[in-house]
């Protein structure tokens, strides 16, 4: 198995699952193995948001990504033996997008009591990149000391905070600067948003 090819994602309740949807799709262009994961809560955010039929989860999936050349592996999230829990499963990392308060709380604190928060914790014990996409606001102290212990073990905190410096003229541009900020932070290169200092990007533009 080619761990630069296979990739952990995470979907949870947070508002913003279309950060999630549009992360998989560039993904799975991009010919990885993702090995998809979302809360119980995250499945409802995609019906509210999105009106995805989630009653019938793998046909949903199907339809949604099938045509998309990578692969899509979709775990339980109550399925605690799943290959992601181990860390002999060699990944090349995991996004939580959009990341909740409580599932970045059971990461904080090493719960592992589903596959999410286990997914996680294998990445932080074998010290492979972990990024996660909190959408709250305001945040209270506990969020953030819980942001700030993470950081500090290495995890990328990237709050879904868009810039408008590029001249975004739509949601998309918006959802796709916010991936490619989460790519930039895997090193996975991208042409999603257009950059500062690129000829096209100027100041008061």
């Amino acid at each position: 198995m080619d761990k630069q090819k296979a990739i952990v994602v995470g979907i949870t309740g947070a508002s913003g699952s279309i950060y999630g949807v549009k992360l998989i799709e560039t993904l799975l262009e991009m010919e990885f193995t993702v090995h998809l994961v979302v809360s119980g809560a995250g499945w409802r955010v995609l019906k509210e948001e999105l009106g995805w039929k989630t009653s019938s989860r793998e046909e949903t999936l199907q339809g949604q990504f099938g045509h998309l050349p990578g692969k899509l592996v979709h775990h339980n999230v109550a399925d605690i033996g799943a290959s992601i829990a181990s860390g002999s499963f060699l990944t090349y990392g995991m996004i939580v997008m959009p990341c909740s308060m409580g599932t970045l709380s059971s990461i904080a604190s090493g719960a592992s009591d589903n596959l999410m928060a286990r997914a996680a914790d294998v990445m932080l014990k074998e010290g492979r990149p972990l990024v996660l996409v909190p959408r709250e606001t305001p945040l209270h102290a506990i969020h953030l000391e819980n942001m700030l212990k993470l950081a500090r073990l290495g995890v990328r905190i990237i709050p879904a905070m868009p810039a408008f410096y590029f001249g975004p003229q739509t949601i998309d541009d918006l959802v796709k600067f916010l991936v490619g900020k989460v790519l930039d932070n895997l090193g996975i290169e991208h042409a999603l948003f257009k950059r500062w200092g690129d000829d096209h990007v100027q100041p008061g533009e």
